[in-house]
């Protein structure tokens, strides 16, 4: 049996399913395309997460297309993080050229351009429909990580929680987490001590700092009402495709806190919200991750061990994540492992840190007789990716050299007047784009506090007003009041009583000389 022979007959066995699948593309050898090795995906396993890689130019973005394309058609919601802004074409036809019909030609395909069902979604004042969850909604917990507190810190937060839910006050926004904060630091402080604990000072001003800074790189925008629910993300289009939700965070490219405070917070309220499915014919929901390094370069360990337990766990859900990176080691090895889906495209080696890499890449994927991977990593050619996926029975697939399939969507981005008329269009955009600032802590805090204020300052007029009547008191009638002038007085008045009657001759003392 020819090397030929030999390797599509691998191909066939390690690519052929028996639930539903989405070619993706066709297996090559020695740089040519073998006609009949198809490359097939299966849905069952797209639950399993996975990881596409390679350097700026090579193809990431289009294989982030054809894949979001397969799901959509086959009736599968996706969620997409366009980081870089190229993302928006699928929502548009492509544009058919004499590459294109070269490449679906040598691939067995025939090409029809056609735009998917999507809406766009925005962290900040970016065109498109609002994404926004309150504070309570991240719980004490998930809080704490974000802010990288200690155990310390974090039990000070989980009272905060604890003293808003007894009395009543909502936490929707960062305004009102500080103004609690500022709160139980002074004015109610002896209140909260007396039935919660002892509060230190030194970890309310090191909270206080660490959420500072988080609304630095744009929180406030994020955090508020009203709180996009999960459901709309796993949407049926009218024509039985699965929506494509486009994330638009073009401008958090330099605040990765932000980012991969969203992300950890969207993955838990997924895996909270969503029921324990088992095994499952095709996932509910595919999320794709671009410039994934965004969300590991700034986490603390504790975070990077939130984000693994949820990679770990929510796969049973249904839910499918998928990192896209430069780098596979910009993904910690703990959440590397646990991705079944690999789409390597090309690495270059410029330097010998480069071609370590390489060596660490080539040695993550199954071995091979038919390639030598660490060599055909940095020669393959733009829309060519080392690919490896695992079957129903959970073993990875031999490792093929594919040749993917090209987008039938735009590959470029949506002109203004496109996204205009997306976001006007959506189903969505006035449920989440009406502002709301609902009746919460920093308001019932605020009108404490000034009613505090107020009755502290009537009572001071009302005891201003009664010294200054006691004063008036005393002045009036003060003087006669006093006992020495009381005597002084009735003295004098005897006197000259006397005086008086000695004059008409009434004194005492004349008469009785009269009578002798």
């Amino acid at each position: 049996m020819s090397d030929t022979a030999k390797f599509l007959e691998t191909v066939k066995a390690g690519y052929t399913f028996k639930g539903e699948s989405f070619k993706i593309g066709s297996a090559m050898l020695d740089g040519q395309v073998v006609s009949g090795a198809d490359v097939l995906i299966p849905f069952r396993t797209l639950n399993r997460h996975g990881l596409i890689a390679g350097a700026t130019g090579t193809g990431k973005t289009k294989t982030l297309q054809v894949l979001a394309e397969g799901l959509s058609a086959a009736s599968i919601p996706v969620v997409m993080m366009d980081i870089k802004g190229d993302l928006s074409g699928i929502a548009a036809a492509g544009t058919a050229n004499e590459k294109i019909h070269e490449r679906c030609q040598k691939l067995g395909l025939t090409f029809t351009p056609e735009a998917c069902p999507v809406d766009l979604l925005t962290l900040s004042n970016q065109k498109g429909v609002r994404l926004r969850a309150t504070v309570s909604e991240f719980g004490p917990v998930l809080l704490s990580k974000i802010l990288g507190l200690n155990d310390t810190q974090g039990g000070f937060v989980a009272m905060i929680f604890k003293y808003c839910d007894d009395h009543k006050l909502p936490l929707l926004d960062l305004k009102d987490f500080i103004k609690v904060l500022q709160y139980v630091s002074d004015e109610g402080k002896a209140e909260l001590e007396k039935t919660y604990g002892k509060i230190s000072t030194t970890s309310t001003g090191t909270i206080l700092r660490k959420v500072i800074e988080l609304q630095q790189q744009g929180a406030d925008l994020f955090f508020g009402e009203k709180s996009f629910e999960v459901d709309d993300l796993m949407r049926i289009s009218s024509d039985g495709r699965g929506m494509v939700s486009i994330v638009r965070v073009t401008d958090l490219q330099d605040r990765p806190k932000l980012f991969s405070t969203f992300m950890l917070q969207l993955l838990a309220e997924l895996y909270a919200t969503c029921p324990e499915e088992g095994d499952m014919d095709k996932p509910k929901l595919v999320m794709f991750i671009d410039e994934a390094h965004l969300i590991f370069q700034e986490a603390s360990e504790a975070l990077l061990q939130q984000i693994e337990t949820i990679i770990k766990l929510i796969r049973s859900k249904g839910i499918g994540i998928y990192f896209c990176t430069q780098n596979p080691m910009d993904v910690p090895a703990s959440v590397l492992a646990q991705l079944g889906l690999k789409v390597q495209h090309a690495l270059r080696a410029f330097t010998a840190a480069d071609r370590k890499v390489i060596k660490q890449t080539a040695e993550n994927y199954p071995e091979t007789d038919f390639y030598k991977t660490e060599d055909l990593i940095t020669q393959l050619g733009t829309g060519e990716a080392l690919v490896t996926i695992l079957n129903e029975k959970g073993i990875p697939t031999p490792l093929v050299h594919c040749m993917l399939r090209p987008p039938q969507s735009r590959m470029d981005i949506l002109s203004e007047m496109e996204i205009d008329a997306l976001v006007s269009h959506s189903r969505i955009a006035a449920k989440y784009n009406q502002a709301i600032d609902s009746h919460s802590a920093f308001e019932i805090l605020t009108q404490k506090l000034e009613d505090a204020s107020r009755r502290e300052e009537e009572e001071k007029e009302e005891e201003a007003k009664e010294k200054t009547e006691k004063k008036t008191t005393r002045k009036e009638k003060g003087f006669f009041d006093d006992p020495v002038v009381k005597s002084m007085t009735r003295t004098a008045g005897n006197t000259i009583v006397r005086s008086l009657l000695g004059v008409l001759g009434l004194g005492g003392r004349s008469r009785r000389k009269r009578l002798f």
